[in-house]
């Protein structure tokens, strides 16, 4: 059975992947599209494929979650340090439910079902 934890954290990153996909995607067709714009839509579509298969236990993609807020604390390390402070703590919130051992027998568990 999925963990409470892990259902709402995989529908904040699929939430978080479409508000960031329309967001981005309106600034950019405001100030007219540039070729890291679609670098920025790819990795909002990445985050949102990320949730949905953290919702089918797939043990990928709660390395994907990870890596993806991890990138975000370094890109913040480059700008203020609340936001960098805010997004380790972030990190640290996200690890700790990805991969404490409720959530580990749950995808483990939806491995065996496939293999």
């Amino acid at each position: 059975m999925r963990p409470l934890s892990v259902t709402i954290l995989a529908w904040v990153y699929i939430a978080t992947g479409i508000v960031g996909f329309v967001y981005h995607f309106n600034e950019a067709r405001t100030r007219g599209f540039q070729p890291e714009d679609v670098w920025i839509e790819l990795v909002e579509v990445l985050v949102i494929v990320c949730g949905a298969y953290l919702l089918r236990g797939q043990n990928w993609a709660r390395w994907l979650g990870l890596a993806w807020i991890a990138s975000h604390v370094v890109l913040s390390a480059f700008h203020g340090f609340r936001e960098f402070a805010i997004h380790c703590v972030f990190c640290a919130v996200i690890a700790w439910i990805l991969f404490r051992p409720e959530a580990g027998r749950y995808f483990r568990g939806a491995r065996r079902e496939t293999t």
